[in-house]
């Protein structure tokens, strides 16, 4: 009997042993299950984005960053007069996310003392940068040239493609462009389709020069990396008589500025154009228009020219660094770009499958031929100058660049002339920045 107690007596003794240990556990599990179903403290996130209007960013992000961070106000600004960095600054509301570019990093961000090294977030999320181009990551890492990562490549960039008129091909009986030309062959295609019907003039070929130069096939960069002069001359005469070629063609005359000139298109009298895919270029609905590759230079690599990206960029000041980062990973994940590159908007991403969803579902592009767009790769970015060298804004450069070929092309000035001249202004331009 006292035996059978006794057995009892353990065996309930293991039972509440194991029980309290159960018990325990499952404490231990409720206490963990708790903590991880706290509701997070609620904060505000500040994304200031130079140029993006509110309605763009509120179709691409606003749910998805609704969803993914519930606890999270964000507070979206598309800068502009008066909500400027600068003015950010001078008020305290400095923001979180700041979209900086790769022209101004310097003077819009690292001046400013908002410059953010990504790299430790990068390691500390195991965040796979392969995932992007390597020529956006290459040229943002290269603005500073020590290593530091300062931003993320956000969609879109800039391609160069080639636009024509259906209509007027169809109307003067002329075989349509192709994937794969090249200059010569868009040079003998310019000349067939100048002509005048009718009293009419319907112009060949139009350009933007101003992005058809500073986006050019050699990544040649206006002003010299290591010296202050222009960037070798004599590439730079190699692409003047290319595109001046097609503004000496009978009735092609250029208009009298590059932005006129790359207006020209959209009015239906041109058939050829050569100018950026952009979900901000808009053509008039009547214009019957289709795209294929930008055509390529013979001695230049078969490589598409493009305009970098923008990029998510962290500031300095934040509290909410990890966060912040946290939300980038989510603006630039698979799915968002998937679904922008859908609408139109060039992913930044390697992926194959999202740059050939381009304008799938878009109600324009997904009846042209987008795979234009991404016949060659993304060139790689010009060099940039030199640590220690004074610079010149990009605007300034480029816009130096483009007056001096119109000047060729409307006949006022020869090549040699234009790029001497052109190279006599970026050094007075130099002066001025040294001087300040």
């Amino acid at each position: 009997m006292n035996r059978v107690k006794m057995g009892l007596g353990a065996g309930l003794a293991v039972l509440l042993l194991t029980s309290a240990c159960s018990s325990g556990k499952q404490g231990a599990a409720d206490g963990n299950k708790a903590e991880a179903e706290k509701p997070k403290e609620p904060y505000t996130m500040k994304i200031l984005a130079n140029g993006v209007k509110t309605e763009e960013f509120e179709d691409r992000f606003r749910e998805l960053l609704k969803q993914k961070f519930p606890h999270v106000t964000v507070e979206y600004s598309p800068g502009g007069k008066g909500a400027t960095i600068n003015d950010m600054i001078a008020s305290g509301t400095i923001p979180d996310i700041i979209r900086t570019d790769v022209p101004t990093l310097v003077t819009g961000y690292l001046d400013l003392g908002l410059g953010y090294d990504m790299r430790e977030l990068v390691q500390k999320h195991k965040y796979d940068l392969k995932r992007f181009n390597n020529v956006f990551i290459d040229e943002i890492v290269d603005v500073v040239r020590t290593g530091e990562l300062y931003g993320l490549p956000v969609p879109p960039y800039f391609p160069q493609a080639l636009y024509y008129n259906k209509d007027l091909f169809d109307k003067f009986g002329v075989a349509y462009p192709k994937d794969g030309m090249t200059w010569d062959e868009l040079y003998d295609l310019a000349k067939k389709m100048t002509r005048v019907d009718g009293g009419v003039v319907y112009r060949g070929f139009s350009s933007h020069p101003t992005n058809l130069l500073r986006d050019n096939p050699y990544s040649l960069p206006i002003l010299d990396p290591n010296e202050d002069k222009l960037a070798n001359p004599e590439r730079w005469t190699t692409l003047f008589n290319n595109l001046k070629r097609f503004y000496e063609i009978p009735n092609n005359k250029i208009e009298s500025t590059a932005t006129l000139d790359g207006q020209a298109f959209a009015k239906g009298n041109v058939a050829l154009m050569t100018n950026q895919h952009s979900v901000y270029l808009v053509l008039p609905p009547e214009l019957n228009w289709d795209l294929v590759s930008y055509p390529i230079m013979q001695d230049a690599p078969k490589l598409m020219p493009q305009r970098g990206p923008a990029y998510w960029s962290i500031s300095k000041t934040s509290k909410h660094k990890e966060e912040a980062f946290e939300m980038i990973m989510a603006m630039l994940s698979d799915e968002v770009q998937m679904e922008d590159s859908k609408k139109g908007i060039t992913t930044t991403l390697a992926s194959k499958d999202v740059q050939k969803a381009l304008g799938k579902s878009h109600p324009i592009y997904s009846k042209k031929n987008m795979d234009a767009i991404n016949f060659y790769p993304p060139i790689p970015y010009t060099p940039k100058r030199k640590a220690g060298l004074t610079d010149i804004p990009g605007v300034t450069q480029q816009n130096l660049l483009s007056q001096s070929f119109v000047d060729v092309a409307m006949g006022k000035k020869d090549v040699n002339s234009a790029l001497r001249e052109l190279d006599e202004k970026l050094k007075a331009e130099i002066a001025k920045e040294k001087s300040k």
